[in-house]
């Protein structure tokens, strides 16, 4: 007989009718504070420009109008952060170290109504607990200051201090006492321009604010306080000082609201639009977060005036009450969740839409119903007595673009995406059999194929090359069509550029050759910081490639030379969507070095999607395509052709 008595903490077992007490050994125990404060310094403090945005926050909820930032070795060895806030007395400032202490929120109520920045009170503990952090703050200039001093989280002493309004924060030797987390820290270009990017978005959204940043004694930032009008007027004029988005007066401005949300910011125009997503702040009761859905509203509103795969420059600011946001979502406040999305979207991209109709005199569509009723009117194609006598009318063909070259596809050259061109039956007044002979005008019937030898030779025809005629056929502007001996070759014209490109930005990497042109007047081209810091580690790499680009003081570049293919007086478009690339890349991709740079120049350069192109560039293009090494995918692994064989074929027509 067995008889368990459960008693919480000690077990009752009766072995043979004697009862023998057995202690449950307790494996469940509260973590010490400073090992919590280290796991919560993991998710709040990424890296050093964690610390640096949430330091900056502090300064800002306080109060303060001016904020100087300075770095040693991008923040792993020191970071120091002065402010002229409100400071903090002697017992705040020893409370403020401490984990969950705040002054922003004292009851669960109060998290419906935050209207600061921070609020949770994790940030200087985590910070304090992986670091030798020294806190000094005071209240005014006459009355002693208050000097604290921790390691790893342990107080290690606390002093008066001269006097100051304000605070200073100096993080030295970020995770010394967690070398894993510090091993994975990237280089400090890296580094330091994640820290640019924080500061950016900070500077961006507080133009009343004075930032100055150094890093290792150079002088990256120096951001005066913006007081010229108003918030949009401050917010356009930071903007034109801060990032590479041209003048403020080009800027489009939006501000309207209702009872439930306020919306208001700059637009860029749509010629000023970007490869890359990385001039794009949205902002939400002050605090940038990412909300890919309401990033879509302001797409949307431009959905006709930017070619595919471009993305304007916008600032939006969503001021709505806190009540219907909840920004207690993710460690580091970076997204967000509304109680009506839906709404959000639907007035974001309202407002954006008639803020662009009103600035460039376009129609909005966005509350246009479609068409009802529509018919068809078929009397073209009824061979009347005007067509007979007249013959008839056909379409003018559209002008050919501008090329550079008969054999070259410059990856330099940066064409626009052009609209739908004119439809063969435009104005037609011939019947069905003539109007389908018009498809087919226009085909260069001795146009040549690519050499025997490119996909085999079993897919060649020695008669003709590709294909007994060696046709070429562009469909939708997108797609090359060939015929070859075994069946059908359709080749996607931007992934096979991509792979062409890639292989020989690749090749002149590695080999340090690559033909340059000198510019008649050299040109000096100005960045933002993190780009700016960004390029300067890139540069011995686009030497190689062709590039001739020395710093020219501050944040400016002087190009002197540019590769071959490059048209003279596109070198900053193209400089700034490599840069955008790359940053891409390495974010979404987390590639970086010289396959990063290689992989930026080919996705820059390649022809795109919509592109017309001749039979002789076409012929060019599968030239160089089949003499790559890895001719069969894109550099992101996406086929760059597809094969369709005549037994495929005559089984998707059911031919026996």
């Amino acid at each position: 007989m067995r008889e368990d008595v459960d008693t919480g903490e000690q077990t009752d077992v009766a072995i043979d009718g004697d009862i023998v007490a057995q202690e449950e050994e307790c494996t469940i125990a509260v973590m010490p504070l400073s090992l919590a404060n280290k796991i919560a310094a993991g998710e709040v403090v990424q890296r050093p420009a964690s610390a640096v945005k949430e330091l900056i926050e502090n300064a800002i909820d306080a109060g303060a109008d001016d904020i100087s930032i300075v770095l040693q070795d991008a923040g792993s060895t020191l970071i120091q952060i002065t402010d002229n806030g409100s400071g903090m007395s002697a017992e705040n400032a020893a409370r403020a170290v401490k984990r969950h202490a705040t002054s922003k929120i004292s009851c669960v109520e109060d998290l419906e109504t935050i209207a600061t920045l921070g609020f949770r009170g994790e940030a200087l503990a985590s910070i304090a607990s992986v670091s030798h952090f020294e806190l000094k703050t005071g209240r005014s200039e006459v009355a002693p200051a208050i000097r604290l001093k921790y390691e790893g989280g342990e107080e290690k002493g606390s002093e008066p201090s001269p006097p100051m309004k304000g605070t200073m924060v100096s993080v030295r030797n970020l995770y010394f006492n967690v070398p894993a987390r510090r091993n994975f820290l990237k280089r400090p270009q890296t580094e330091l321009k994640h820290i640019l990017d924080a500061v950016q978005v900070l500077a961006l959204s507080n133009p009343g604010v004075a930032f100055q940043l150094d890093s290792d004694g150079n002088e990256l930032l120096s951001l005066p306080a913006e007081r010229r009008g108003d918030d949009l007027e401050n917010m356009a004029a930071r903007a034109e000082v801060l990032l590479p988005v041209g003048n403020s007066s080009a800027f489009i401005r939006v501000e309207e609201s209702t009872s439930y949300l306020r919306v208001r910011g700059i637009l860029g125009i749509p010629d000023a639009a970007r490869r890359t997503r990385g001039l794009q702040f949205l902002f939400v009761n002050g605090r940038w977060v990412k909300h890919r859905y309401i990033e879509h509203a302001v797409h949307a509103a431009y959905e006709y005036l930017l070619p595919e795969g471009s993305f304007p420059f916008f600032a939006l600011f969503l001021d709505i009450d806190p009540r219907h946001v909840d920004v207690n979502v993710h460690p580091t406040k970076s997204e967000v969740k509304f109680d009506d999305e839906r709404g959000v979207y639907g007035m974001v991209r309202a407002v954006v839409g008639r803020a662009l109709g009103t600035s460039l005199n376009t129609p909005d569509f966005s509350t246009s119903r479609p068409l009802g009723g529509l018919s068809l009117d078929l009397s073209a194609f009824s061979g009347s007595e005007d067509t007979a006598a007249n013959g008839p009318r056909r379409s003018s063909p559209a002008p050919e673009r501008s090329r550079t070259g008969p054999e070259t596809l410059p990856w330099g050259e940066r064409p626009s995406k052009g609209g739908l061109a004119a439809s063969s039956f435009s104005g037609l007044s011939a019947n069905l059999g003539e109007a389908s002979r018009t498809l087919y005008e226009g085909v260069d019937q001795q146009a040549t194929a690519v050499p025997a030898g490119s996909l085999g030779s079993g897919d060649l025809d020695r008669k003709g090359g590709l294909g007994e005629e060696g046709l070429l056929w562009q469909l939708h502007d997108t797609y090359i069509l060939t015929q070859i001996l075994s069946g059908l070759v359709i080749i996607d014209q931007q992934m096979a550029h991509e792979r062409i490109l890639f292989e020989q930005a690749e090749a002149c990497l590695k080999d340090g050759f690559g033909l340059s042109q000198q510019l008649l007047f050299p040109r000096t081209i100005e960045f933002s910081a993190s780009e700016y810091s960004l390029l300067q580690d890139l540069m011995p790499d686009l030497a190689r490639l062709g590039f001739d680009i020395e710093p020219f003081g501050g944040n400016s570049v002087i190009v002197r030379g540019v590769p071959a293919d490059i048209t003279t007086g596109d070198e900053q478009s193209v400089l700034d969507e490599i840069v955008d690339q790359y940053r891409m890349f390495e974010k979404v991709e987390k590639l970086s070095g010289r396959e990063n740079l290689a992989r930026s120049v080919a996705r820059r350069g390649a022809v795109r999607a919509g592109i017309k192109l001749s039979p002789r560039e076409m012929r060019a293009l599968i030239d160089q395509l089949f003499q790559c090494e890895m001719p069969y995918v894109s550099p992101e692994g996406r086929p760059t052709m597809i094969r369709l064989s005549g037994n495929e074929l005559r089984e998707r027509f059911e031919r026996k």
